[in-house]
């Protein structure tokens, strides 16, 4: 068979599940993909020697895409305690090579192979060439530029969220210092994460003196349900999105448009209009114009870094 028809196996590790499905080219092969609970396995070699018994292709690459940090061939998921070394692994279950991504890298892969029906247009504007920005609110926050090179792309790893929170008004540095009381450092992660959320949450409720705390999804229930101290803390956090996406375009100039992933992103994808998104995104003084070029997507597929780690190999 063709090197380029040959099936390659791609992986997608969360932190409570596995995603894994064969590709051939950047398009996943129909009826494979299929999802394993974490907590069901010692390790992923498990996981995957259980899905390649499940199916008579024989895949000899494979690309894996981790919740984690990867340095190299190595990788490490801190919440699951599973370490992956790229050359054991392939031994291990059989394949001549596998390279790891971590997920938000493998995410920016799969940008220039989504169709249009699974992305959520949020600020418009048609995408020109040059870099991409793929950002993801979730558990936790990170953002990676995407750069064209060649036939595929270049998507360094980074930790972005771990930058200093953007303070624009007496509230941000009232916020600021709260969170320096209590985590040390006021980051981005601090807030815009779903547990950050839950953070902001709990500052808007000891300004307004109510001590109740709830979680993210409770919180996402009560803006719903019209309560005043839930909408001003997504206000809040809809303002700070739209700062820190402003200060990193201006670092990353992606005029191929800015693409948010992960939970949080979608679950605010309703409230960003309402909450002045584009107000405070463009709020940019004199490089308001410049800002206001970008466009931004929010990226509704389950599978995408699936595709983002066929991509990837689909370019080596």
């Amino acid at each position: 068979m063709p090197a380029e028809l040959s099936p390659v196996l791609v992986v997608d590790v969360g932190g409570t599940n596995t995603r894994v499905a064969l590709a051939r080219g950047h398009t996943l092969v129909a009826g494979s993909t299929q999802r394993y609970r974490n907590a069901d396995h010692d390790g992923l070699a498990s996981v995957l020697t259980q899905y390649l018994a499940q199916h008579s292709l024989k895949p000899a690459r494979g690309a894996v895409a981790l919740a984690g940090p990867v340095r190299g061939n190595h990788a490490e998921m801190t919440n699951l305690g599973w370490k992956v070394e790229a050359e054991t692994l392939a031994a291990e279950i059989g394949l001549q090579d596998i390279g790891l991504l971590n997920d938000l890298q493998a995410q920016g892969h799969a940008l220039a192979h989504l169709p249009d029906t699974h992305l959520r247009r949020i600020r418009s504007g048609q995408p020109e060439d040059g870099p991409k920005l793929v950002v993801g609110l979730g558990t936790g926050v990170n953002a990676a530029p995407v750069y064209p090179a060649g036939a595929g792309h270049i998507v360094p790893a980074a930790e972005a969220g771990h930058i200093h929170l953007p303070l624009h008004s007496p509230e941000d540095y009232h916020l600021a210092d709260w969170l320096v009381a209590r985590r040390g450092f006021a980051s981005v992660e601090d807030v815009l994460a779903g547990s950050g959320l839950e953070r902001l949450y709990a500052y808007h409720a000891e300004q307004a003196g109510s001590g109740k705390a709830l979680d993210a999804g409770a919180i996402m229930d009560a803006m719903d349900q019209g309560s005043a101290l839930a909408q001003a803390t997504g206000r809040h956090y809809v303002r700070l999105l739209a700062h820190v996406l402003a200060d990193l375009a201006l670092i990353t100039l992606p005029f191929g448009g800015i693409y948010l992933i992960g939970g949080v992103g979608r679950a605010f994808a309703p409230w960003l209009e309402r909450f002045g998104f584009e107000t405070a995104f463009t709020d940019m003084g004199r490089f308001s114009d410049l800002v206001a070029r970008f466009p931004v997507a929010i990226v509704e597929d389950d599978y995408a870094a699936l595709a983002g780690c066929a991509a990837y190999l689909d370019a080596r």
